[in-house]
């Protein structure tokens, strides 16, 4: 018998192995902005930290802390912070822990979003930002030795699925005396565990595979229990709250985390081999492939390659307008993740904050299709990428 709970117990029982109001089984979802208190020194020694207690619905909320806490255990990390969305807790943590002058060394192929707080807005802010080829690994050792003050890795990489060795370029960042802050969204902690590779700073946009049900916006971060507070102090005051409604979603949606991705893990790997292989396929990306340049990594630090693949029939969009109607088991959405299979190019999806030329620039074709699986049975949506493919 161990001690520590596994990952699909973690799910259920994370942050709520006690009844809460009433007795009630399932975490309560509340409403109040206020939290009120019978004396005045009790509400000070919840103030200044001394007891455990919400004061005010912007700072925290008992149905979001929940969520932070069933997170920080999946993920191993000493403290977690929410905030409204994923890219809200990317820019609130890079702006909590950095100050205008540090240098941040990260990869061409992060979430356009993502690429976009570095190409434009951080620079603008006197941060200096470093972009380097995801595929060279020395290359990115080279930056960071140069300088560096936070190395921020995505891996898989959203849409290319490239892979980044996390043990050796953690080792890297903190032989720079680097902060190392890894995006862990398309992995999920069901697959990957960066933490335990030594990153310090683990984000995830929660409205994905965490959620998994395309109904509720939110990110979180785990790591460290001094950045985590510093990311918890700026959020406060920027404002960018989890809302309790979307905290309990995203709780529910929790609970078959480990259900769902080991679906979604055997469903993508089933289509990456089927797309592989068909005649009117160019290219595919998906770290589970044998042929695939990362899969050695993948493998090494990976408990499953995850439910995410991209692939192309041609290099511009007329390819994706012909074959994405004609799925019949896929929503063209931006959106990943969910118990349904969602398709859609690079141009509306992830770097639809960019132009056709930023795209070019990051190695992003426009005939790309990103795809991801749902938990549908394979056998449907094998079937129906045939009679798509057939039709093109």
């Amino acid at each position: 018998m161990t001690s520590e709970p596994g990952r699909s117990t973690i799910n259920i029982w994370g942050g709520e192995e006690r009844s809460f109001q009433d007795g009630s089984t399932q975490v309560p979802v509340v409403h109040s902005v206020s939290f009120g208190y019978p004396d005045l020194d009790s509400w000070l020694d919840v103030a200044l930290g001394k007891a455990d207690g919400h004061i005010y619905g912007r700072n925290t909320n008992p149905t979001v802390s929940v969520f932070e806490e069933k997170v920080r255990l999946l993920e191993g990390g000493e403290a977690a912070t929410s905030a409204s969305t994923g890219m809200a807790i990317i820019s609130n943590a890079l702006h909590a822990i950095l100050d205008p002058g540090h240098k941040i060394v990260s990869v061409k192929d992060t979430y356009g979003g993502t690429s976009l707080l570095f190409t434009t807005f951080l620079p603008r802010m006197g941060y200096e930002c470093v972009l380097v080829d995801t595929n060279n690994t020395q290359a990115i050792e080279a930056a960071v030795a140069e300088g560096c003050d936070l190395l921020y890795l995505e891996t898989p990489t959203n849409p290319t699925l490239k892979i980044l060795d996390l043990e050796r370029l953690t080792a890297a960042g903190h032989a720079a005396g680097a902060i190392v802050m890894v995006d862990n969204t398309f992995a999920t902690p069901i697959n990957q565990s960066p933490i335990s590779f030594g990153a310090d700073l683990v984000v995830h946009s929660a409205t994905k595979f965490l959620g998994g049900h395309a109904d509720a916006l939110g990110g979180v971060a785990v790591g460290r229990q001094d950045l985590i507070d510093q990311i918890y102090g700026y959020r406060e005051i920027n404002g960018a709250t989890l809302h309790p409604e979307a905290a309990y979603l995203l709780l529910r949606g929790m609970k078959t985390l480990s259900l769902r991705i080991e679906r979604q893990n055997q469903n993508a790997q089933m289509v990456a081999e089927y797309l592989s292989g068909h005649p009117k396929v160019a290219t595919v990306n998906y770290p589970g492939l044998k042929t695939h340049h990362g899969h050695g990594i993948a493998a090494k630090q990976m408990r499953g390659f995850g439910g995410m693949l991209s692939f192309s029939l041609g290099n511009n969009l007329d390819t994706v307008r012909n074959l994405l109607p004609k799925l019949r088991f896929a929503h063209m959405a931006a959106n990943l993740g969910a118990v349904e299979t969602i398709v859609g190019p690079p141009a509306t999806t992830s770097h639809v904050e960019c132009s056709a030329a930023e795209r070019e620039a990051l190695g992003i074709p426009e005939g790309l299709i990103r795809y991801s699986a749902g938990i549908e049975d394979i056998d449907d949506l094998l079937s129906d990428l045939d009679q798509a493919l057939e039709g093109v």
